[in-house]
Order: C-alpha cells, then sequence, then structure tokens
C-alpha cells in the first residue's frame, strides 16, 4: 500500500487484526490497525506457483500453503503484539478443491481455478443440469472454474481418489483445518464454489444430487462475520500472540480485493487487475435475475457482489514480457500510451480459458490484422486493448443489474505497472477510472471483514485515490470500432 497510508506501530489504532492473503503467486500477510490502515513493517511474502502443463492442470501442494501460512504467521505474530491482536483473518485465491480424508489428511493436489482438465465434464453437465435454472439457484454457469464440473472430472479419471475423500474444501478452509481443526465454509467461499443456493444460503441439492456428492461430504456453511472461537492450546502456545484472538473462516481473494479500496455500496464499481481480473458491484439483498454473462456470489445475510471475471490480465502481462523485449528506452507502458492506431491487432486474450461473459472454458487466445509491419509495441498494445475489450463485455452487462454506478474503483498490480493501460480503459468503457495507489488491497479487504467485528466502531480511515483518469473523446470512436471488431472475431472463433 502506499506509505503515506500505512501508520507506525507506535501510532496505530487498536485493536489489530492480522491479515493473511493466499494467493496465485505467494501468500503474504501484515497487521491493520482498527482504522483499517496497514501498520508499517509488518508485512512479510512467501512466493509459490502453481504447476501447470500444456493437459490444462494447474495444481499446487495443499501443505506446502499450510507451511506458509505458519511460517507467515512466525514472523508477523510478533510476541510484542501479544494481546493487542483481536483477529486473525484469512484470504484465499478463489474455487480451489482439496480432497481430505476421514484422518483430515489431503488426498491429492489442490486443485486451482485455472485447472481446466474437467472442460469435458462441463459438456455432460449440460445435458444432466439446465444451465439457466442452474444459474439462477447458484448464481454461477457450467464452466472449468468451478467444482462440479472438477468433481465429476476427479469422479471420472480417479475414483480410488474420489473415494477415499471424506470432505472436499477450499485451500482455506484446509489451512484452518490444519492449524485449528476447525472445520466451516464461509458463505462466500461457498458461493464461489458453484454449489450454493444463492437463495437459501445452504448448499444446492439439486446441483449437490447431478454430480453424486452428498452434503456430508462438504463443511457446513457460516457467516463471514462468524469466527471460530475455541482455538486449540498448541496454537497459542507457537503464537503467544494470538491468544484471544478470534479466527475468521478463510473467504475468496476476489471478495476481499473488493472490499479493500473502499467500494462497499452500488455506487461503486471496482476494477480489480492482478493475475487474473474481474469487475464487482455489491448489490443489496438477493437479485431476482442473474444476467446470462455474469455471476451473482452471496456474500453475507443481507449483500450479493454481481460481476464477471476473466482469467488473463497479469498472466497476459507475464506471457507477453516472456517473448517480448523491452525497448531500449522507456517500459513497455509507453507502448499503451496515446491515441489507438488503426494498425494495431486485435486479439482476444484467453490464455487459459474464458469465464465471463462467454464462459468457453476451452477458448484459447487468437490474433488477427497482423502484417509484416506488425512490431513487439503493437502487438502488446493490441493484447492488452483485447484485455480492456473483454472488461467492457462483463460492464455492459452489469450496467443492466446495477444501473446509476457512479464510477469505477481501479486497483490491482497491473494498474500499477501498467499506468497507460487505465487510459485505454477509460476510453473503452466511455468512463472516468479511479486508480488506488494501495499495494495489496486484499490483504485489506480481508481485514476490514473482520474489523467489521472487533473494532465497529471506529472510523476506517480513508484510502488514498489518484486523479481520475478522463476518457478522450477524440480516441472514443476509434475504440469503438475495434470492439466491434473484436466482438465479430470473437464471434467467429467461439460464437
Amino acid at each position: 500500500m502506499a506509505e503515506s497510508f500505512a501508520v507506525p506501530l507506535e501510532k496505530a489504532t487498536e485493536p489489530f487484526v492480522l491479515s493473511v492473503d493466499v494467493g496465485s503467486t505467494g501468500t503474504r500477510g501484515g497487521i491493520f490497525d482498527a482504522a483499517g490502515r496497514p501498520v508499517a513493517k509488518t508485512r512479510i511474502k512467501a512466493d509459490h506457483a502453481f504447476r501447470a502443463d500444456a493437459s490444462g492442470r494447474s495444481v499446487i501442494n495443499p501443505d506446502q500453503i499450510v507451511h506458509e501460512v505458519a511460517a507467515v504467521l512466525d514472523v508477523v505474530a510478533r510476541r510484542e503484539l501479544a494481546g493487542r491482536i483481536a483477529a486473525v483473518a484469512l484470504d484465499a485465491f478463489a474455487t480451489s478443491l482439496v480432497g481430505v480424508d476421514e484422518y483430515g489428511a489431503a488426498v491429492g493436489p489442490c486443485y486451482t481455478y485455472a485447472d481446466t482438465r474437467c472442460v469435458p465434464q462441463v459438456e455432460e453437465l449440460r445435458a444432466v443440469l439446465e444451465e439457466g435454472a442452474l444459474q439462477q439457484r447458484t448464481g454461477t454457469r457450467l464452466h472449468s472454474f468451478y467444482q462440479p464440473a472438477r468433481l465429476c472430472w476427479i469422479r471420472r479419471t480417479d475414483p480410488d481418489t474420489f473415494d477415499i475423500v471424506r470432505t472436499w474444501m477450499s485451500i482455506g478452509e484446509y489451512v484452518q483445518l490444519q492449524l485449528l481443526g476447525a472445520r466451516g465454509a464461509a458463505l462466500p467461499t461457498a458461493a464461489w464454489s458453484g454449489l450454493l443456493n444463492r437463495h437459501t444460503a445452504d448448499w444446492d441439492d439439486e446441483t449437490l444430487a447431478a454430480i453424486g456428492v452428498g452434503r456430508e461430504r462438504l463443511a457446513p456453511v457460516r457467516g463471514p462475520h462468524d469466527p471460530f472461537t475455541e482455538i486449540p492450546h498448541r496454537v497459542t502456545k507457537r503464537w503467544p500472540a494470538l491468544a484471544g484472538a478470534a479466527w475468521f473462516p478463510a473467504i475468496p481473494d476476489g471478495f476481499a480485493s473488493n472490499l479493500g479500496p473502499g467500494a462497499i455500496s452500488g455506487r461503486l464499481m471496482t476494477l480489480s487487475a492482478s493475475a487474473s481480473g474481474a469487475v464487482r458491484v455489491m448489490v443489496p439483498g438477493v437479485p431476482a435475475h442473474v444476467p446470462s454473462g455474469l455471476w451473482c456470489y452471496r456474500i453475507d445475510d443481507g449483500r450479493s457482489l454481481v460481476g464477471g471475471a476473466l482469467n488473463d490480465v497479469g498472466h497476459m502481462v507475464t506471457w507477453l514480457d516472456g517473448f517480448i523485449a523491452a525497448p531500449l528506452k522507456g517500459t513497455r507502458d509507453d507502448w499503451l500510451a496515446g491515441p489507438p492506431a488503426p494498425d494495431t491487432p486485435v486479439v482476444l486474450p484467453f490464455l487459459n480459458g474464458e469465464r465471463s461473459t462467454g464462459w468457453r472454458g476451452d477458448a484459447r487466445a487468437v490474433a488477427a490484422e497482423m502484417s509484416a509491419r506488425t512490431g513487439a509495441a503493437a502487438f502488446f498494445r493490441g493484447a492488452m486493448e483485447g484485455v480492456a475489450f473483454t472488461y467492457r463485455r462483463v460492464v455492459e452487462q452489469l450496467d443492466d443489474v446495477a444501473p446509476g454506478v457512479q464510477g469505477v474503483v481501479a486497483a490491482g498490480g497491473i494498474t500499477q505497472t501498467l499506468p497507460h493501460w487505465l487510459s485505454i480503459m477509460a476510453n473503452v468503457l466511455h468512463r472516468e477510472m479511479v486508480p488506488v495507489p494501495q499495494k495489496r488491497t486484499t490483504l485489506r479487504g480481508t481485514a476490514l471483514l473482520a474489523l467489521d467485528v472487533v473494532a465497529p466502531d471506529v472510523p476506517r480511515a480513508e484510502p488514498e485515490v489518484n486523479e481520475p483518469i478522463i476518457p478522450t473523446p477524440a480516441w472514443e470512436a476509434e475504440y469503438d470500432r475495434r470492439y466491434r471488431r473484436f466482438l465479430e472475431l470473437y464471434e467467429d472463433n467461439f460464437g
């Protein structure tokens, strides 16, 4: 986060929250004070990477994540903070899946959201479940991102493992099982799985019957504000500073990243751009209808989160960086500055399949309108414009669910490493972009949820924002033309 937003320990307001974020590239931890400000010099990160290959595999060792979280706690939960930490809050990359046996041990890897090997089971389930009705019940579509198809794939390809598993859970639940012996799926974690009935806030029996998983093989659903309070002695023995702290059930990083920049009402749309990306709006209650291209996640008793997600944002940047050399002078971000160029390639940016809005898990990247004159700068810009066009498809459907949104708050690492890309976003979306310069907004969002319980009366500090980025009217017509060509290319390949 911006250093001016952080507060020295001696000036921090108690009580504190120790926040942990298990992301796609590493596990981070830090202390936040009661005002929601990061406490300076308390943040740490342990790097990791998913194991992926051409088959569509994307996994990680679940016990590695447990060890990373414990190691983060070893550093952050310092003895001098004893009696000052009121809560431990955890978020983790969404839609992970770990199978656990009767002894509480992991059976096999943790499957991540990017594992696409279950794409064939998506089509099989479409013959069993009516997808439109499923989406209105669960808020999700049939897709390799969600657990119905993944569970069917495991049952089909590894029946012995499927039979050994007694409980299926997210990686955040697994961490808390190993550290605390606690079982329970936070409501938003259950919602992100594709197995929750958003109207009843409980597991969806019709979906479970279709995939052959009884509800006894899932943890009970609990509210995100309902902490675990019976903490084993071994925990406080290892981390004395956490004695008396409440541990909140793990939530998805997507929920946390919406809270971190301060977008907690339907007046603001949050755009996140990290390894993956999303556009989300918080709405009251349970919307009666979910547009076909979006998801709707029940997050607590009174709110839902509506939006759409992209697999490839930072993933696209990393891929491009791998074979496109940086300019001799300046940076790759310079290639994104200035007006659009008509000879820039049109790119469908699907390296790991598409989620919103077409839900094509089998979609792959396509580039068109290239010539011998197309250089590295033009290709880089075309790919990042393609990412912006994918966001626009989501925003157009969100406008139907949440009309009257006043602004777009943009956060995430890509908004800071490629600031000129936000100018492209402003012109593609035809609206102002408000950049949030904080780093690790997800970590802050996780802390804020716990602070609602342990420090409800302390006013929260407002996060810093940069000057809004205003669309340039002279550029919008060309971006609109290119967007229409993007839609035509999508229809030709995946329509």
